[in-house]
């Protein structure tokens, strides 16, 4: 691998985080950063640089030394809405590069008690009957349970009023306050309201059943077949980062999230650990750019 990555790392990584501590990218950026420590024998820190829709985060990242001590972790919401969504940003795709994706989480659609509806199609015909009746939560323009949830009206032929927060903590309040019903999130934000009762989830949106709500369907088991929505977490390096350096940080965070103690961990939090490489990560930013681009011109999303 070369002197280079021999030398790499010579002093603490950083993990900038586009969003507040808590929730799932916080928790991922968490999750493979007391592994990923022990394994490069320095310190791994995490910096979490919320505001601008992620954009600080991203531009400090894109603008940081190209040594590989600077890393991004982030969702497919920034990673892909912003730049669709956004004619002036900071920073450019191409800034930016893969390091690996590390984690997934699929999604719940949860709903405040007084929904008269417990399961799916009940809530779809609810909804139909009255349109523009119920509101939907998102943690802001343009992030995944904005657009997700426009991609969800868009199948169903539901009518719901969108209503942004900055962020997951906010809408939950209010979801559970009852004055929004409705707020597709990821399983972390809500699964102890579920479990508690004070919200009801009627279905996940990955492919499998949520190993801390093993009661709730998935979507194509509630009876929608054609709707899917997860969330992923990747790590990112400035673009121009030596090779032998993406390679060995590409090869420590694999083996950081192989560890049974961190599927353990990721599983107690409602998340699925996913290790990706970086062509693979490429590939599935590809795939997704090209279906979000739809519904967003579909939805006619604007940024505020």
């Amino acid at each position: 691998m070369g002197a280079l990555a021999q030398a790499f790392p010579s002093k603490p990584i950083t993990l900038v985080v586009p969003n507040p501590p808590g929730g799932l990218v916080d928790t991922s950026a968490r999750l493979v950063a007391e592994p990923l420590a022990r394994l490069i024998g320095q310190s791994v820190v995490v910096d979490n640089k919320p505001g601008a829709s992620g954009n600080l985060a991203y531009q400090n990242v894109a603008k940081a030394a190209k040594d590989g001590h600077t890393l991004l972790v982030s969702y497919s919401g920034y990673h892909i809405a912003n730049p669709i969504l956004m004619d002036k940003l900071p920073w450019d795709l191409k800034d930016l590069t893969p390091v690996g994706l590390i984690t997934v989480a699929t999604n719940v659609i949860a709903v405040h008690p007084t929904v008269p509806a417990n399961n799916l199609k009940d809530f779809i015909a609810y909804a139909k009957q009255n349109p523009g009746k119920l509101n939907y939560a998102s943690q802001g323009n343009g992030s995944v349970s904005h657009i997700g949830t426009e991609i969800f009206k868009l199948q169903t032929g539901v009518n719901m009023v969108h209503v942004p927060y900055k962020g997951s903590g906010q809408a939950i309040a209010d979801v559970l306050a009852g004055q929004v019903e409705v707020f597709i999130t990821t399983p972390p934000s809500v699964m102890q309201h579920v479990q508690s009762g004070k919200l009801k989830a009627l279905a996940v949106t990955g492919k499998i059943r949520h190993p801390g709500m093993p009661q709730v369907p998935t979507v194509a088991e509630a009876g929608l077949a054609n709707f899917e929505l997860e969330s992923w977490v990747a790590l990112y390096a400035p673009s121009g980062t030596p090779p032998a350096v993406l390679q060995k940080l590409s090869a420590d965070v694999k083996r950081s999230m192989e560890l049974p103690e961190t599927k353990q961990r990721a599983d107690a939090a409602g998340i699925e650990v996913r290790y990706l490489s970086p062509a693979e990560t490429t590939k599935v930013l590809e795939r997704e750019t090209t279906d979000w681009a739809k519904a967003i011109k579909a939805a006619n999303i604007k940024m505020d």
